[in-house]
């Protein structure tokens, strides 16, 4: 038995529709793998049938036989290759949505898509958001919100270690992969040891901008990690629904000497990005 690519029917075989579009893009038809035969399903204590179905479409996908854009047969076609119900193949379908490898869409065009595999931010190393987008082949842009001046305020000053009355530049922008958003940027940076930044070019790397300019370039960073959801605002900037995953990222840059030189909260969507630590028991081995 191969797998469907087709609704099933007893009805004589009709035209294919032509393949629907999801926003610019070309939904690929069927699904293509040039597997013959389900994958065992073991059925007994201890195991879950959508857990295994799950784990067996997250295979094919980071094995590259289910592409970005491929359509995934019917609900009914596919719960029928795997024998199992169509309430156990949402399940799994719903955990994969979940975990930002499909998408799914209601209406005379939904399906379940493979999604674009996600942006892999590594923070084993301190590099630009630019620097680790060019490493997976992807354009880094960013468009910028707003740039001024202003006080800092309590968390900044304690980060930055500024004193009361000192005045920061405060950068936010949304930061594109190839034209698409997937981090919204807060920066601050420190007035005193940047004269003049903000009448520089503000849609490019800013680490590169300090080290270019001003013979500074951070050398480590603290930054904490914490999932929240997007409000109103969050969900417009980054193009998803309000209440969706985010991951917040609060930053604090150093540069060799020691000198705090931005301090930063950036919210990274959670269906496009995936955080990296590398780790080992000593620090030197990494």
């Amino acid at each position: 038995m191969s797998l469907p690519t087709t609704p099933s029917s007893s009805s004589s075989p009709s035209p294919a529709p032509a393949s629907p579009r999801v926003g610019r893009r070309r939904v690929r038809p069927a699904l293509r793998i040039g597997v013959r035969q389900p994958p065992a399903i073991v059925r007994g204590p201890g195991t879950t049938l959508y857990t295994q179905i799950e784990d067996w479409l997250a295979g094919q996908i980071a094995a590259g036989a289910l592409a970005p854009g491929d359509r995934l047969p019917t609900e009914q076609d596919l719960a029928g290759w795997f024998g199992v119900s169509r309430m156990t193949l949402r399940h799994a379908l719903a955990e994969l949505a979940q975990r930002g490898l499909v998408t799914r869409t209601v209406g005379r065009h939904g399906g379940t898509v493979v999604a674009a595999p996600k942006v892999e931010q590594d923070l084993t190393t301190l590099t630009g958001f630019s620097e680790q987008l060019r490493r997976h082949g992807m354009v880094a842009g960013a468009r910028v919100l707003s740039a001024g001046l202003l006080p800092a305020g309590l968390a900044a000053r304690s980060a930055l270690r500024l004193a009361e009355g000192d005045e920061v530049y405060e950068v936010r922008r949304i930061r594109l992969a190839d034209g698409r958003p997937i981090v919204l940027e807060r920066s601050l940076f420190p007035a005193f040891r940047f004269p003049g930044m903000l009448d520089c070019r503000l849609d490019g790397s800013l680490y590169e901008l300090l080290e270019e300019k001003y013979g500074l370039r951070p050398h480590r960073a603290r930054e904490c990690l914490e999932p929240v959801t997007a409000g109103v605002r969050e969900a417009e900037a980054l193009e998803v629904a309000e209440g969706a995953p985010l991951m917040q990222v609060e930053r604090t840059a150093y540069a060799r000497t020691g000198e705090p030189l931005e301090f930063a909260r950036d919210l990274f969507r959670g269906d496009r990005t995936r955080v990296v630590v590398w780790t080992s028991e000593l620090a030197g081995d990494i």
